[in-house]
């Protein structure tokens, strides 16, 4: 009522004289209700719960005194006394049309003072056009005047180019996150399909990224060195073509595999000869240690994915458990969601496609949360879990045993093409399950889509972890189909080659029946207009699932990072067209806020932390070959690093400092053990002041909810003592 509004408007935090975004705010408000005039009800009209803002001021105002010219001139003189910066940046962020803007700032620079005009003028220009300008004043005061004008002093050449600079590196710094890759095309999944099937892409950008950083590493230190001196090996057999997908043959005396890399100091010039060795005067100033350079290659590597990977499960932890949970979200959304900036036609279709996505996605959650089960509903669903669950184990069991008899048989056979029948095995399974994991799923009728994704990865990752820590047994065993006289490491490089390009194969093979085929058969012959949906759970765990065989190859097959980064490349485009013609959006829809931390923590866990525990039993404690590689004719891997130690200390005795440290911080077992306690206490502290936090928050959640009620109490009070004055 006007009683409530009048008290409302009257409150000290509504004064005018406030602050000056209250001014704008008014004045905006003024104009808003002036061109909305004819289909908006008077304020008299509303409802009591109606919130209240500034546009009330008018009720204890004089009428004819609060005209739409004083407030004008009022907001003319707040900004007028602020910084340029500060009225360029106010006007940019009120919430004005165009033309009032454009109307503002014109009598803003009519009312500035001269010298303050020029130097906006100046600052506002570019080196090149405040010259042009220059010229252009000159010779259109010359032609009106019909004298030649004596020009003002030109501003110095330094300030020019310095104001120049800075504005164009403002203008990359605004352009620089439309130069993010694939920046449109992720804002276009994520406005059509909404977040959950956004995270996958997002995941796959930044598996991207990890392999970007080992490829760049092993390249630079490995890989170019070794291309540049080339060791003496035989001729390489001719190229066939099936290569390709067995990785042997032509491929394997070449820089994809381990026993390509020589065991020597690259650039020395020592030569030998049944004389003995002749080395000339001049001994290189920086000889290259392979071996070294090698083991310690790797090492970074998977040092610099380790701090990617917690540096980017901490930012998204940080992002997916921020400040509360989605209650008022819905609000936001509706009310503050839309960006005024957007004016192209195709980028307000994208924008209205993303809220009404996130609208649809709040609402589901809040409808989930809201129902209840009977107890014989409870009993009949846990039921049906356990079963399932019983289902699913078995079906693990039994894939193991398939893939432990094929793998039985291999051994004996040297056939290049047979080699392909145990990845041909392992990636049939790991496409087939999914989608008896999904029939058990609607058996379950999981109500809640998130429920349902977390229980289909945790059997689709308990499946293929399992698999694959069999097949690791096997291969630190040396239990791989290779002759006597090849590298049991090149075979196992070749393994792995093998698994990731058939796992790409069978990713096509799916996209192609399970989506485009399935769609024509619904379309064509069904007659519905049902797409199917995309399966986030199957296709994050087969990133999942290659990058983990990335890593564990890494040490056998240096240059296996290329192929998985031309992998993801070529299964970005491909699963975006396919996305965008043959799939729909999510018949549940729902808000993936905590997805992405998800899919980071099992990338981390399971699968960064059982490739480093493969490769660091590799390097502690297995032989290597005597005959190729880099650390043939020694006891392990780790042994080129003493032995180059120990060459460092004879040939040089002042650095036994050196020596030092190397036995009592990296031979030394106990240094190991107190970091890793260190790193463990770090992140359970973090963890409890995460949760300290959180509790916190719902602390003051809760507080403002009881101040929110005391108000309207307060004003429900007033209201009444107002209407027993007005009787």
């Amino acid at each position: 009522s006007s009683t409530t509004l009048r008290i409302l408007a009257n409150m000290p935090s509504r004064t005018i004289g406030r602050s000056r975004g209250a001014i704008i705010a008014q004045y905006y408000n003024r104009t808003a209700r002036l061109r909305c005039r004819n289909s908006r009800p008077p304020l008299q009209q509303l409802n009591c719960s109606a919130r209240p803002s500034l546009r009330q001021y008018d009720l204890e105002t004089d009428p004819i005194r609060a005209t739409l010219e004083d407030k004008r001139s009022l907001l003319v003189k707040e900004l007028l006394s602020l910084s340029p910066s500060q009225r360029s940046h106010m006007l940019l962020t009120v919430p004005l049309s165009l033309s009032e803007k454009s109307a503002l700032r014109k009598e803003l620079s009519g009312q500035r003072d001269p010298l303050r005009q020029r130097s906006y003028h100046q600052a506002a220009s570019s080196p090149c056009g405040g010259f042009k300008d220059h010229i252009v004043l000159v010779r259109s005061a010359q032609r009106l005047l019909g004298a030649p004008v004596q020009a003002p002093a030109p501003v110095p050449t330094r300030l020019r180019l310095l104001q120049g600079c800075r504005g164009l590196w403002y203008r990359l710094l605004s352009r620089l996150a439309a130069a993010h890759p694939w920046h449109y095309a992720l804002k276009q999944i994520g406005g059509r399909f909404g977040s959950s099937v956004l995270s996958y892409f997002l995941f796959l950008k930044t598996l991207l990224m990890f392999n970007f950083f080992s490829l760049l590493i092993l390249l630079v230190f490995v890989v170019a060195l070794q291309a540049a001196y080339p060791p003496a090996l035989a001729s390489p057999q001719p190229f066939t073509g099936l290569e390709l997908l067995t990785g042997a043959g032509h491929f394997t005396q070449s820089l994809l595999y381990y026993g390509y890399y020589s065991n020597t100091t690259l650039n020395n010039r020592c030569t030998s000869s049944p004389g003995g060795s002749k080395c000339p005067l001049a001994a290189p100033r920086l000889p290259y240690n392979m071996p070294l350079a090698y083991v310690f290659s790797v090492g970074v590597s998977f040092v610099v994915t380790c701090i990617l990977l917690v540096y980017s499960m901490s930012r998204s932890f940080g992002e997916s458990y921020r400040v509360g949970s989605s209650t008022g979200d819905v609000a936001v959304k509706v009310f503050c969601a839309w960006d005024f900036k957007v004016v192209q036609r195709r980028s307000v279709k994208l924008q209205c496609e993303n809220i009404c996505t996130q609208l649809k996605e709040l609402l589901a959650e809040k409808r989930s949360r809201c129902r209840s089960r009977s107890l014989c509903q409870c009993l009949r669903h846990c039921t049906v879990l356990l079963l399932a669950w019983v289902l699913s184990l078995g079906t693990v069991l039994g894939c193991v045993l398939a893939v432990h008899y094929f793998s039985g048989h291999m051994h004996t056979q040297q056939q290049e093409a047979i080699l392909l029948v145990l990845p041909l095995v392992v990636s049939f399974l790991n496409a087939l399950m999914p989608h008896l994991y999904n029939v058990l799923a609607v058996w379950e009728k999981q109500e809640s889509p998130v429920a349902q994704l977390y229980v289909a990865m945790c059997r689709n990752l308990i499946m293929k972890m399992v698999v694959l820590a069999l097949l690791c047994y096997q291969w630190l065993s040396r239990r791989v189909a290779c002759s006597t006289e090849e590298c049991w490491e090149t075979c196992v490089g070749q393994e792995l080659y093998r698994f990731v390009v058939m796992d790409f194969i069978f990713t096509l093979l799916d996209t192609l029946f399970g989506e485009l085929v399935w769609r024509l058969i619904l379309e064509k012959r069904l007659k519905r207009k049902q797409k199917p949906e995309f399966d986030i759970a199957r296709n994050v765990l087969e990133l999942i699932y290659g990058q983990t065989l990335t890593w564990l190859g890494i040490l056998f097959a240096p240059l296996l990072p290329a192929v998985q980064t031309l992998k993801l490349l070529l299964l970005f485009y491909i699963k975006k067209t396919s996305l965008m013609q043959n799939c729909q959006s999510p018949s549940k829809p729902w808000q993936a806020s905590h997805m992405s931390t998800v899919f980071i923590t099992l990338l981390c866990f399971p699968s960064f932390l059982g490739a480093s525990i493969f490769l660091s039993y590799a390097i502690w404690s297995a032989r290597p070959s005597e005959t190729c590689g880099p650390f043939r004719g020694m006891e392990t891997i780790y042994e080129s690093g003493k032995t180059w130690v120990q060459l460092l200390e004879k040939s040089n005795p002042n650095i036994t400092w050196f020596t030092w440290a190397h036995q009592h911080l990296v031979e030394n077992s106990f240094i190991l053990f107190f970091m890793a306690g260190v790193l463990l206490a770090v992140i359970y502290f973090n963890i409890q002041v995460v949760r300290g936090q959180r509790r916190i928050i719902r602390l003051l959640r809760e507080q403002i909810a009881n101040e929110g009620e005391d108000k309207t109490f307060l004003i429900q009070k007033l209201h009444s003592v107002y209407e027993q004055r007005e009787r």
